[in-house]
């Protein structure tokens, strides 16, 4: 058998052989999957996902949902019609390959109808191979579940992910080998069955006699093709980030030379992100190719000892229609470059919220905290609040002392005057020795006429109600304190807004909670916090301002938030070229640990003309 070590230099002749055909195959697939086929599995999800009756806002409310019946079904269709679209893909490329060429166009036409026919084989392909993956990788899943119960237990997560306690440890290290040999196992088998789509498309067998022929044909050759598959991937994952590099480097300082002149600034600008949207295209359609030529070329070489499909003489005129086609891919780039510059906004507003006072400096949603956060700039304050065991309202993140103070105590199990004993300010630092928990009353009085306050609840089980009503019993008490002090003070503009709920917002990690507070508190401002949102769970009504986790916002989901009429702040960034791609996405707001680093990149953007802000936009955008 002929060594694959030059398995490499066949695809890519196989790729140069056949670049047109590929190329017309790939845009009448990609035109019919983004018209049809995605839009349907999209739909479809959709619907099965929106009759799981909940709103899926976090990360747990998710895996819960997933294994909740009608979740187990929605996921497996996702995964199905993920791997078909890919599948069909796939086909259609190893049959331009091996087919003699006519008329490019043709081709790819027929080739598309060729795989269409061969649907119900490849969607049976699908359900074996995938299906097997995914009954293998469930022994794993039920092993980690069961060591995170023996070793996490009923911590809280945010203390874990905070403190890394020894556990966490214990559990990776427990968690490391079944890992491992999951990957070993799971890469055998796939590079066992890695030809079974070009022998079902090519040899037009059953699905699972196609899995045994490939199984056979890659008998002691597994090592191989791993390494081919891994050095194809790399390959794929390394060119987008080498051509936007490049892209960066060559053509991006040009565009600062150019005068501040619309009439040149703008077509330039749009010529820029054109080029770039084709490249993209580009290696987008060079990874999807050589990844089906590799499985291609691997058959012929193991079933055929050929190395690679014959290249024919190209008699073929590329002819109107081949100009028709990629005239219209270079329209296409230059319509998504003109729907990516109108993303950018040349008028910023973002609100800068402190995430429990300026957490990075002192110790998280104390008085030092929110002192800073005010001193650094901050619009808004965001902090957590809890019930004691005597009702009364303090600000604290965990439901436990364990993280800040050491100690095992709920704050639902203390009154009030024992937590005043309390020191959350030393695992800080010598400078907040003997700092203390405060009370929300003590935190509204304290940035009266400074700042906002973003106040979350954080209910122990079945106190939601009761620590609504609370925290609406101290705002109405500070409305009292407030009314009182601008009857009596000499600039009442101190004191703050008369009626402190046009300063204040209420939020939560819980939609029904929400709701409760718009029944009982119908002034509050209200603010949802999710860590993700799936589409057709959530009303988008019920809440003034949507904070979402930084990593889940997109364009869409900014406009969907204009569309609906709510305000959107991005959670938790500290990064200052994260903030800077947040704000150029067009958020409301950012909460951050560290509000003085977003000020101080306001305060420059706010200094730029026009045409650098776009030219720092546009950076922001190819890094994105």
């Amino acid at each position: 058998m002929r060594s694959l070590m030059p398995l490499s230099s066949d695809v890519l002749r196989t790729l140069r052989d056949h670049l047109r055909p590929l190329i017309a195959y790939h845009l009448f697939f990609t035109l019919l999957a983004s018209s049809l086929l995605l839009p349907a599995a999209g739909w479809t999800l959709a619907w099965m996902i929106g009759h799981l009756g909940r709103p899926l806002i976090s990360n747990t409310g998710l895996l819960a949902a997933l294994f909740a019946p009608e979740g187990l079904a929605w996921l497996l269709a996702a995964i199905g019609l993920t791997f078909l679209v890919l599948y069909l893909q796939q086909a259609g490329m190893t049959l331009v390959a091996v087919r003699p060429r006519t008329n490019h166009y043709q081709q790819a036409f027929e080739t598309l109808l060729a795989c269409f026919r061969r649907l119900p084989s490849l969607a049976s392909l699908v359900v074996l191979q995938v299906g097997a993956h995914l009954l293998l990788i469930l022994p794993v899943v039920l092993a980690l579940a069961g060591l995170y119960g023996h070793f996490i237990g009923g911590l809280d997560p945010y203390y874990v992910l905070q403190a890394k306690p020894p556990m966490l440890w214990w559990l990776l290290a427990s968690s490391l080998p079944i890992v491992l040999v999951w990957m070993v196992i799971a890469a055998t088998l796939y590079a066992r069955w890695h030809l079974a789509l070009p022998i079902l498309v090519l040899e037009n067998i059953a699905p699972h006699r196609a899995l045994g022929r490939s199984a056979r044909l890659t008998r002691g050759q597994s090592r191989h093709i791993v390494g081919a598959i891994l050095l194809l991937l790399l390959a794929i994952l390394v060119s987008p980030f080498i051509a936007t590099a490049l892209f960066d480097a060559l053509f991006t300082p040009l565009l600062g030379h150019l005068p501040e002149r619309q009439a040149i600034l703008l077509p330039a600008m749009l010529g820029y992100v054109g080029a770039y949207v084709l490249i993209t295209l580009a290696i987008t359609f060079f990874g999807i190719a050589l990844n089906a030529l590799l499985a291609t070329c691997l058959y012929l070489r193991l079933a055929h000892q050929e190395s690679r499909p014959a290249s024919r003489a190209d008699t073929s005129h590329p002819g109107r229609l081949a100009w028709a086609v990629e005239i219209a891919v270079v329209a296409f780039a230059l319509s998504q470059a003109w729907l990516i510059l109108n993303r950018f906004e040349i008028h910023e507003d973002v609100e800068i919220v402190a995430h429990r006072g300026s957490s990075a400096k002192a110790p998280e949603n104390t008085i030092p905290a929110i002192d800073r956060a005010m001193a650094d700039g901050a619009d808004t304050i965001e902090i957590d609040v809890r019930l004691t065991r005597d009702g009364k309202v303090v600000v604290h993140h965990d439901a436990s002392l364990s993280r800040l103070a050491g100690d095992d105590r709920l704050i639902d199990e203390l009154d009030s005057s024992m937590l005043a004993t309390v020191d959350v300010g030393s695992w800080f630092g010598d400078p907040f020795v003997d700092t203390r928990i405060a009370g929300l009353d003590e935190v509204l009085e304290r940035v009266r006429g400074r700042a906002r306050l973003m106040i979350e609840l954080k209910p122990a089980a079945r106190r939601g109600s009761e620590l609504v009503g609370a925290v609406g019993q101290v705002l109405e008490e500070e409305r009292q304190a407030r009314r009182s002090c601008r009857r009596q003070a000499e600039d009442p503009a101190s004191c703050g807004p008369a009626n402190p709920w046009h300063s204040a917002s209420i939020a939560a990690l819980s939609y029904p909670l929400l709701g409760e507070v718009e029944r009982r508190l119908p002034d509050a401002h209200t603010t949802l916090l999710a860590q993700l949102v799936m589409r057709g769970t959530l009303p988008r009504r019920g809440f003034d301002t949507l904070a979402l986790r930084h990593n889940r916002i997109t364009f869409e989901e900014v406009q969907r938030a204009r569309h609906h009429g709510y305000r959107l702040l991005a959670w938790t960034v500290n990064d200052p070229a994260r903030m800077s791609r947040l704000i150029d996405l067009g958020v409301d707001g950012i909460i951050t640990d560290r509000p003085d680093l977003l000020a101080s990149l306001l305060e420059e953007r706010d200094k730029l003309s026009d045409g650098a802000l776009m030219l720092v936009k546009l950076r922001n955008w190819l890094h994105n």
